[in-house]
């Protein structure tokens, strides 16, 4: 399995990526037997809800330890100290210490994880790769989208990160997110290859934001492991960088769609996007301004 860079925003290098699971997931995508077991494995929920069950089991405590030992997950940031946690899930959903993710100005990362910016994209071609058959309308779920093009922002999380999402600008959320039911597969860069229709095949929410640059989405995506996308805001009026929800276990990802134009995203985070590069960012960081 290639190995999996990114560009640290904080101290600009460019950092390889330590994957969890990493010889799971070549086995799962890389091999043919792998790949004949997909339906059991992503087809369903019944693997990541066994995950999930088991994750939220006080038998479960012995995981923290090995997850807040690898590079990123910064286990001084969380609210609690780790003996304090009843179980992984209820360590991996943690809340941080105050200050933790100070509010940046602008529009800003709804959180923490690999940022990629797909500018101008056309809702019926096809999202995110070349070689994929579904279109980014069918990512939203949503046949008479407010805009025919989007700015898209895909926040990809990985385990060591903080997992809890938040608004990325103020706006009015005036109904339920919608629950979009599908596949569980994986959201890691290698599995994207190998099954680039993973945003609208997986179960997703997808939750309708008012603001005044036009109607914008937030797309929650599920992975193989996540037992729950869990939102905790009320409808209403939303403060920019208020906490939208959570993901229990697994790799996930958030997607922020906004009217193409509308947001001024900073040049790093182009850049680094046209190179094919994913740029870490922390939750409530910028990554640019309404025009």
């Amino acid at each position: 399995m290639n190995p999996i860079q990114f560009i640290d925003r904080a101290t600009g290098k460019r950092v390889t990526e330590t994957v969890m699971g990493d010889k799971a997931l070549a086995f799962a995508y890389e091999t043919l037997l792998g790949r004949t077991l997909w339906p059991v494995l992503f087809g369903s929920r019944l693997v990541s809800a066994v995950l999930g069950r088991y994750y939220d089991s006080p038998r479960s405590r012995a995981a923290i330890s090995a997850l807040a030992r690898l590079p990123g997950c910064a286990p001084e940031e969380a609210e609690l100290p780790l003996d304090a946690y009843a179980s992984f899930n209820a360590f991996f959903t943690r809340r941080l210490k105050p200050g933790a993710r100070p509010l940046g100005d602008g529009v800003t990362s709804p959180a923490d994880g690999r940022l990629t910016i797909y500018p101008d994209a056309s809702l019926d071609l096809p999202f995110p790769l070349k070689g994929a058959r579904r279109t980014l309308r069918d990512v939203l779920a949503e046949p008479d989208a407010a805009a025919e093009r989007l700015d898209i922002v895909v926040v990809r999380l990985a385990p060591v990160d903080y997992h809890r999402f938040h608004f990325p600008f103020a706006c009015t959320v005036a109904e339920a997110p919608r629950i979009i039911p599908g596949q569980y597969h994986s959201v890691n860069p290698i599995a994207l290859i190998r099954h680039p229709d993973v945003y609208a095949d997986n179960e997703r929410q997808v939750t309708r934001c008012r603001t005044p640059f036009g109607t914008c989405y937030m797309i929650e995506v599920g992975a193989f492991g996540v037992g729950t996308i869990r939102q905790t805001f009320s409808l209403g009026a939303q403060a920019k960088g208020g906490e939208k929800g959570y993901f229990k276990f697994g790799g996930s990802t958030v997607i922020l769609a906004s009217p193409a134009g509308k947001i001024v995203f900073d040049a790093d985070l182009l850049d680094n996007s046209r190179k094919g590069l994913e740029t870490r960012v922390m939750a409530r960081e910028r990554i640019g301004a309404c025009e």
